[in-house]
């Protein structure tokens, strides 16, 4: 976009992901914010839900019926699930040369009949549905360049393809061993009130949850699949931490006859040069403190006592890797900016 700043709208930005979207677009030397949405708190200034803007000049909070897309260059959708199919439908057919990177789970799943099963309902833009590319940079960034509609994907799946994709592709683990213990903090819920998210409902306790199907396992279906070249299913449990941010997967594996050295040289290889997954030296695991705040992955390999076996640990921050950091890298594809503008934050720590 050569110099000129590319005019952004946040759709949903009340709640969490569109939140930390703002916070990492108002230190982005390339984009000027010109719209906010919120539903219930349309007509609100952002000081007045999010205090920690205060200091900043940004535009109240209005409806999406009241936003001009044609003067818009990006839009992020950081809306529930399910809800966005038709939003972005309308949205297209105002300005049809608009770019939408969408946080929602709308438009990851490539097959009308894996959205159904996972989702309980056809999809609503089946035509946007097999356009959109599946927004993990790492994996798909040539084609993310070209896109219209980028998917951003899940929080979970996200840890989970990471380090997964590039063992199936060098036929370096057994498809049917994967097992994927992903511990996610309360901040993936979203912001709106619930009586299971309550301070005294999950803190100083730790619990599974979605055990007999979450809706992440349709990408990581999608994904493992595409990998391995045939149907992969693989065994995923989510786990609900008392913690405000963070994915921890500690993933099981079976070897091909390799060594968990082999796999891990396969990651180190595979994200060679990558500025924001960060494979740790063999045998060493990193913790999820280490990327709280930041776009990083950090992923470690050890050995299992058993030479066939091998354990992957995977870690980011639900909000940034996860969601609204992915969705700025993927803007920054799209429009043409270095992948890495606006998301040079080290994690924070303590």
């Amino acid at each position: 976009m050569a110099d000129a700043k590319a005019r952004i709208a946040v759709l949903g930005a009340s709640g969490y992901t569109g939140s930390e979207l703002v916070r990492l677009l108002l230190r982005h030397p390339r984009v000027e914010l010109v719209a906010l949405t919120a539903d219930r708190k349309a007509g609100q200034t952002m000081a007045e839900v999010f205090p920690q803007f205060a200091p900043f000049a940004l535009p109240k909070l209005v409806t999406i019926d009241e936003v001009d897309f044609t003067a818009v260059d990006l839009v992020f959708c950081a809306l529930p699930h399910a809800t966005t199919q038709l939003v972005i439908k309308k949205v297209f057919d105002a300005a049809p040369n608009v770019k939408v990177v969408d946080l929602s789970a709308d438009f990851r799943l490539k097959d009308p009949g894996a959205y159904e099963q996972w989702y309980g309902h056809p999809h609503q833009a089946l035509e946007l549905q097999q356009e959109a590319v599946f927004g993990l940079v790492e994996i798909y960034r040539d084609d993310i360049r070209k896109a219209r509609l980028v998917a951003n994907p899940g929080c979970h799946s996200s840890t989970a393809i990471l380090p997964i994709v590039p063992l199936l592709e060098a036929g370096a683990i057994e498809p049917e061993s994967i097992v994927v213990d992903s511990k996610t903090g309360m901040s993936g819920a979203g912001r709106s009130a619930k009586e299971a998210m309550l301070f005294s409902e999950v803190s100083e306790g730790i619990h599974a949850y979605a055990v007999t199907g979450h809706r992440h396992m349709g990408e990581l279906d999608q994904e493992f699949s595409k990998a391995a070249g045939r149907p992969v299913a693989p065994m995923f449990v989510p786990v609900l931490a008392p913690m405000n941010r963070g994915i921890y997967a500690t993933i099981f594996v079976r070897t091909t006859g390799v060594r968990a050295e082999d796999l891990h040289s396969i990651l180190a290889d595979y994200y060679k040069g990558e500025p924001f997954v960060h494979v740790l030296p063999f045998g060493q695991v990193p913790q999820s403190r280490h990327v709280r705040g930041s776009n990083m992955v950090f992923l470690g390999v050890a050995a299992d006592r058993n030479p066939s076996r091998a354990i992957l640990v995977s870690t980011l921050d639900n909000l940034v890797k996860g969601a609204s950091g992915q969705a700025v890298q993927n803007m920054n594809l799209v429009l043409g900016f270095p992948e890495t503008l606006g998301l040079d934050q080290i994690a924070l720590m303590p």
